[in-house]
């Protein structure tokens, strides 16, 4: 592969999603709010620079993700509740992500896509008993992705377009035993933070655009919106705020941008620098927003490297949150009140793709 397409390959070989406040669905860096796992997978910028093979497998890509982040600091809007890590009564997630994504492609412009995620997450209050642990698939997507022009093209540069379905898969009312104020234990579903999936029924679109530049230099952007029309997933929260009892299935986003350079004399490796912006918005573009979630977003600095060898590629990059956000919620409007939501300081992320 051009060391040139290596270098925007960079930062669109992670995986895509299902984003929400601090759980699978959308955990990142974050923690209660962000986005849970990548953008679905564009397997090469570059398809036809890939050797020829008479392997039947040829044309598929094969990715998988992982990411972590321990989220802790609570905000309400962008102020710190500071107060929180004084009284030492913060909640604390710490949350695995694990993403399986395939790409087959059937032309050099077309590719069917899917992408498989999976969590494990524990979450507990300082001075609280009761530590809670999750883990489990989250909801699969399948779609289609096209590039616009057919690559490779002179320009060095192109534009991805992809949607998907969102499958009913994940696991969204994992429970475990909450021991009360009065002692008495209970069985409960566990936060929406670590519930593995929303369970519900849903759609994705996706864009990637890169274009070399001067010096070797190419710039990027990605960008993805997860759809979820239904109002909310029937699992009860056991929250007493009016509107609150279930939790709500929320839509989730993504962008990202930025610059990616070859490192000199390394052939096969290099650096990049962006930032991205992920979250769950108050309201979903269709159906009610209804329910319990924690809206908002974080905006991150993201470095990180790449590197291809052969048929082999390995990605890691290192978001770190610049600015935290969360939003009043519908039911935060209705009970004229304003949630909060933990979020972490940096969150990691790394993957492996192999092109068959």
């Amino acid at each position: 592969m051009k060391i040139s397409c290596q270098a925007g390959l960079m930062f669109f070989a992670v995986t895509l999603v299902a984003l929400m406040p601090s759980r699978y669905n959308r955990a990142l860096a974050q923690g209660c709010v962000a986005a849970h796992s990548e953008q679905p997978i564009i397997a090469g910028l570059d398809a036809t620079s890939q050797p020829r093979s008479s392997n039947l497998l040829h044309g598929l890509s094969v990715t998988i993700g992982f990411r972590t982040y321990n989220s802790y600091k609570h905000y309400i809007g962008t102020v710190y509740q500071v107060q929180r890590a004084e009284m030492h009564n913060q909640v604390q997630n710490h949350v695995d992500l694990y993403d399986l994504g395939l790409s087959y492609q059937l032309t050099p412009r077309w590719s069917i896509i899917a992408d498989i995620p999976g969590m494990t997450a524990t979450r507990h209050q300082q001075g609280n008993v009761n530590v809670y642990r999750s883990g489990g698939i989250g909801d699969m997507l399948v779609g289609a992705q096209a590039w616009v022009w057919r690559p490779p093209t002179e320009s060095h540069g192109n534009i991805a377009f992809s949607a998907q379905l969102k499958l009913p898969t994940g696991i969204n009312d994992a429970k475990g035993t909450t021991i009360l104020s009065n002692g008495q234990k209970q069985v409960r579903p566990f936060d929406e933070s670590i519930q593995p999936g929303d369970g519900t029924w849903g759609f994705a679109l996706a864009t990637e655009a890169y274009r070399e530049f001067y010096f070797r230099t190419t710039g990027y952007f990605t960008g993805s919106w997860l759809f979820s029309p239904q109002d909310t997933t029937g699992v009860k929260t056991y929250r007493s705020a009016p509107g609150e009892d279930v939790i709500s299935a929320t839509d989730q986003y993504l962008w990202r941008g930025g610059f990616s350079h070859p490192v000199p004399k390394l052939y096969g490796l290099a650096l990049s620098i962006g930032g991205r912006m992920e979250g769950v918005p108050v309201r979903d573009a269709f159906g009610s927003s209804n329910g319990f979630r924690r809206p908002g977003y974080v905006i991150s600095m993201e470095p990180g490297l790449m590197y291809v060898r052969g048929r082999n590629m390995v990605n890691v990059s290192g978001p770190w949150a610049m600015e935290r956000n969360r939003k009043t919620s519908v039911t935060d409007y209705a009970n004229h009140t304003h949630g909060d939501a933990a979020f972490s300081d940096y969150t990691v992320i790394a993957s492996y793709t192999r092109n068959f």
